[in-house]
């Protein structure tokens, strides 16, 4: 391929169910790649295989891409010169090259009923249609130039298949593993045509980048045994010239490295690993997506981009502008990556500490909605006050009321374990004067009210701990939160007074 080329890359994914965390990366690395190179991103929905397509299945692909901010150039919704960007569409262009490579003699027409292949996987268990049996079955190669005449004449149901040169190497420069080499001889004969006249991805997925203009394939390394086949096609149509340049990425691996990760290990192991939730609408199954988890998608797309690949630096925390900067093909790893799920959510947590409030409220407010908090009787700056005092602690924006439902409500529970063997007269009388003491205070804050409590602790003569941790759980319910002293800050005078009388009774019993 010339180097001037215009960089112009696809994601091209089937319209079949969720879209996987592998897939996902596929189109951000193409994403990438075209976006560092000033290119194109194109979205192809690859659907000539009807009997699975799933109805929703392509809306559901856009609005992942959309909560990834991996926005296409060129897609079904927005076409730009090289359309249709849907396969079904492109069906008449497909017939035309498949009758082209039976007339140069690269395939052929296949005959044989979908019964007659089953009896010969009986017969043979490892069954392929390939060089070495394709003269014992009815083909255009095997029967008499008459019959396949007739049989097309009568509108035969039939396939069109490459026929694969015997005792011959291909081979290609792929951009991440180098030079990769196949024997013809260990690939069978393909599909290209389907007798309901679609084409088989083997097909259409040449016909349509050429007809697209694609410079570059990013694509999962499960279509490596694939690549022969499609590097053949590029050739036998009179191609070769045009061809894209290849990249086939490492496999996400399962958390313990022992193969590819699947939906089922998610299941398995508790952690989602499709981009957003999936209501198959064909079971009636949910599956649980990152974003409905509580990812952000910054996070979840910084997770993606260091899945098998790195800048180089010791760098974990990338935004999209850095990623497209940095992003290059050297530095993508040929083996494969594992998952690791701690990792993904500590991605997330290191988000949300960076992301600026007014970008988490709508969400928070919806987590406060979900509670039965009326957040427009508190306001948007009362709700940004407590989310700037315990972002630092949430994994996912869900556990905002976990470490923070104490500013709505009262503590319905104490965890007073700890706390109540020790109780004695002492701590009873400390915090009723301690109420005294905060009802005549005329300014409420945390610089005020820490010195005041400390001052009132070593007149006492007890010890910090001793009260310092009551205090909180009186507040709060338990032994977490923020700086206490914020805590009744942001309560303000009446509460944090309520809380002690309602608790101190709690204490003694």
């Amino acid at each position: 391929m010339s180097s001037d080329k215009k960089v112009r890359v696809r994601f091209a994914p089937s319209p079949t169910g969720g879209l996987h965390l592998g897939g996902v990366r596929t189109a951000l690395f193409n994403y990438l790649f075209a976006k560092h190179h000033n290119g194109e991103f194109i979205l192809r929905i690859e659907d000539t295989d009807q009997t699975r397509f799933v109805p929703g299945a392509e809306e559901y692909i856009m609005e992942c891409l959309a909560w990834c901010g991996l926005n296409p150039d060129e897609s079904p919704n927005q076409p730009g010169n090289f359309g249709p960007y849907r396969q079904s569409e492109r069906k008449p262009s497909y017939r035309k090259f498949a009758e082209e490579l039976v007339e140069k003699g690269y395939a052929y027409y296949a005959f044989d009923t979908a019964e007659e292949l089953e009896e010969q996987r009986k017969i043979h268990p490892n069954f392929r249609y390939a060089h070495d049996n394709r003269m014992s079955l009815r083909n255009s190669l095997s029967l008499e130039k008459e019959e396949t005449e007739r049989l097309l004449a009568e509108g035969a149901a039939h396939t069109i298949r490459i026929k694969m040169p015997e005792n011959e190497v291909v081979s290609f420069n792929d951009m991440i593993r180098g030079r990769v080499s196949f024997e013809t001889n260990l690939v069978d004969d393909k599909v290209l045509l389907k007798a309901d006249g679609m084409p088989t991805y083997h097909l259409a997925v040449v016909v349509d980048d050429r007809a697209m203009e694609i410079s570059h394939i990013f694509r999962g390394e499960e279509w490596l045994p694939s690549a022969p086949v499609h590097i053949l096609l590029w050739e036998y149509l009179g191609w070769k010239d045009e061809m894209p340049n290849w990249a086939h990425l490492p496999l996400i691996l399962k958390p313990d490295g022992n193969g590819k990760l699947s939906k089922r290990d998610g299941d398995r192991l508790g952690f989602p690993v499709y981009a957003m939730n999936w209501n198959d609408p064909k079971t009636g199954d949910l599956t649980t997506g990152f974003r409905e988890r509580g990812f952000l998608p910054e996070a979840f797309v910084n997770m993606l981009a260091l899945l098998g690949w790195n800048d180089g630096t010791e760098q974990e925390l990338f935004d999209m502008d850095e990623l497209i900067q940095k992003f290059s093909v050297e530095r993508i790893s040929k083996a494969g990556a594992k998952f690791d799920f701690e990792k993904a959510k500590w991605y997330n947590q290191e988000w949300i500490k960076r992301a600026p409030n007014t970008e988490l409220l709508s969400e928070v407010k919806a987590v406060l909605e979900k509670h039965a908090v009326q957040t427009a009787e508190y306001g948007d700056d009362f709700v940004e006050t407590i989310l700037d005092l315990v972002k630092e602690r949430l994994t996912y924006i869900e556990d905002f009321w976990e470490q923070a439902s104490f500013f709505f409500q009262k503590p319905a529970n104490y965890d007073i374990d700890a706390v109540k063997p020790k109780w004695n007269q002492d701590k009873t009388s400390f915090f009723n004067e301690v109420t005294d003491l905060f009802k005549d205070q005329s300014s409420w804050d945390a610089a005020t009210l820490e010195p005041l409590f400390k001052q009132k602790i070593a007149d006492s003569g007890m010890k910090m701990g001793e009260l310092m941790m009551p205090f909180r759980i009186m507040l709060v319910g338990g032994k977490f939160g923020p700086d206490v002293f914020k805590i009744a800050e942001v309560l303000g005078k009446d509460e944090v007074i309520e809380r002690i009388q309602l608790a101190v009774p709690k204490f003694q019993d």
